[in-house]
């Protein structure tokens, strides 16, 4: 082979490396900025959403601290759709032995959050509901025999609170987070309250912790729980083996007072 033949051989693969390169390059850019582009807003929101939704216990945290702690089941799910895309759910808590007596009852709005807010999604707009004996068991009737999604809503009420969510910081357990503004939101209901707080968390597969707490004038806190937030973990399929276990019955009589209008109250 002559030198030249070499030469151009050389030249040819260095060529062929060059481009290689290149294309790996371009690739490589074109892949990074679809995955940046790949979680928008609305996939939080959904994200969120889809968390939130199914059925849920506190059961685990109530046989950690039976004395603060109830087993409380919370359910929700889709009830409606608005025409921005924001998601509408159903919410309602109540006892593991009663949950065709709910306690609480309310309409999530969850939707993504304004470019000029720095948070992932603005989740939990909470909304209280018109006619609550209506939607009670909302998520366990046939589709068929709910309210249907336009009665749903002409059927929100009052806007109660609004959380905006961020994802967490790397080596924390949770996915998002979020709390209420500074001060909260007004709310006069019970106890000599003014304004409420409430906080979030989305963690993985699908658990929620929740802290909603009622404060006076003077800062005191008034119902809520005091000494942090509920754990909900989604149902094991084996949720009706441990029926008879006390903590899936209702407090006794002399503890009714901590449950009032549609909190749960601590002393």
């Amino acid at each position: 082979m002559s030198s030249d033949d070499g030469s151009d051989s050389n030249g040819w693969n260095r060529a062929r490396g060059l481009a290689v390169k290149t294309l790996l390059l371009i690739g490589g850019a074109l892949l990074v900025k679809r995955l940046r582009k790949s979680t928008t807003r609305w996939d939080h929101a959904r994200f969120v959403s889809n968390s939130l939704t199914g059925e849920k216990y506190s059961k685990e945290q109530a046989s950690r601290d039976p004395e603060n702690y109830f087993n409380i089941r919370m359910l929700t799910c889709p009830a409606a759709e608005l025409v921005d895309g924001s998601k509408v759910l159903y919410f309602e808590q109540a006892f593991w032995r009663s949950p065709q007596k709910p306690f609480r009852q309310r309409f999530y709005m969850v939707k993504p959050c304004p470019k000029e807010l720095k948070c992932d999604v603005e989740q939990l707009s909470t909304y209280a509901i018109r006619d609550m004996e209506e939607y009670k068991n909302f998520c366990d009737r046939p589709k068929d025999q709910r309210p249907q999604p336009e009665e749903v809503i002409g059927d929100i009420a009052e806007h109660l609170t609004t959380i905006h969510l961020k994802r967490c910081p790397r080596g924390k357990r949770c996915l998002y987070e979020g709390s209420t503004p500074p001060g909260g939101f007004p709310n006069s209901w019970q106890n000599g309250a003014t304004y409420c707080t409430s906080e979030l968390a989305v963690l993985k597969n699908n658990e929620i912790h929740t802290w909603d707490r009622g404060f006076d004038d003077d800062g005191n806190q008034v119902w809520g729980q005091k000494d942090g937030p509920y754990e909900f973990k989604p149902a094991p399929t084996s949720c009706f083996n441990d029926m008879l276990s006390p903590l899936n019955f209702p407090p006794p009589p002399s503890m009714d007072r901590r449950i009032e209008g549609s909190f749960i109250l601590q002393d």
